[in-house]
């Protein structure tokens, strides 16, 4: 079957099935709700703060809050799109009439890419514009410094959480093992490696945390990580890259 075949064939699969579309919904609409209350309250509490937590206020940053919970329909997402065609058995089939594994995992994660590219996209600006809109006289302008670098960079962010996600999936096939591993990875042992002090130079180097710097324009007081915004999107590319490549060896390798 030609590329392109394949290519269209994924398209259909992952626009029939409803949970696929359901979480990028979820996705869009946590992500851009908690992000304009989160700004609504930081416009409250701006003058409460010291002096230190006003040279730190990033109100680009502010707009992106929302980005915590949004990741974890990226993530769900990402995990449905590779995984589903196990659960349901219909992998035999898929790989039946696509023999070339490579072809058929590509073909899959570039289309899921593409989709997550777009929602995460127009979710990134509008978190941006409609929290910049909560924190009124605060706010920041899509033309000052940084701060485009960081919108972009969020809509990148929630696109590499699911590529991320699919190269799991793709590794351990089952959607509850791959949830199950996740979940735990970017919720728990994640913030606690990055907010212990014995591990914080470790956690520095996670997806999320790495990843996540690309959305920052105001660098915290008390900020000493080794890399700036697109150093951290780099090492976020490279944990990508590493999940894909296991996915791929492991579907050349394994029975369907």
């Amino acid at each position: 079957m030609a590329a392109t075949q394949v290519i269209r064939s994924e398209w259909t699969k992952i626009r029939s099935v409803a949970s696929t579309v359901w979480t990028l919904s979820l996705a869009v609409v946590v992500t851009i709700a908690l992000g304009m209350l989160i700004s609504a309250l930081s416009k409250n509490e701006f003058e409460n703060m010291d002096a230190a937590g006003r040279l730190s206020f990033d109100p680009t940053f502010i707009s992106f809050a929302g980005m915590s919970l949004g990741q974890l329909a990226m993530i769900v997402f990402g995990v449905l799109v590779v995984s589903n065609e196990y659960s349901t058995g219909m992998i035999r089939t898929s790989l039946a009439a696509v023999p070339q594994r490579g072809t058929f995992l590509f073909s899959k994660i570039a289309v899921a890419t593409l989709l997550a590219l777009a929602v995460g996209m127009v979710t990134s600006f509008a978190a941006f514009f409609l929290g910049q809109a909560m924190l009124g006289e605060l706010h920041a302008d899509l033309g000052d410094p940084g701060v485009l670098r960081a919108v972009i960079g969020g809509g990148l962010y929630m696109t590499l959480i699911a590529v991320f996600s699919m190269g799991v999936a793709a590794m351990l096939r089952s959607p509850m093992l791959s949830l199950g591993i996740l979940m735990p990875f970017f919720f728990l042992i994640s913030n606690i490696l990055g907010n212990v002090s014995a591990t914080k130079k470790v956690g520095q180097y996670l997806p999320d945390q790495a990843g996540s710097k690309i959305m920052q324009v105001v660098t915290p007081v008390d900020d000493d990580t080794p890399y700036g915004p697109w150093g951290g999107l780099g090492i976020m590319v490279l944990w990508v890259v590493a999940a894909l490549v296991g996915g791929y060896v492991l579907l050349k390798r394994r029975d369907a």
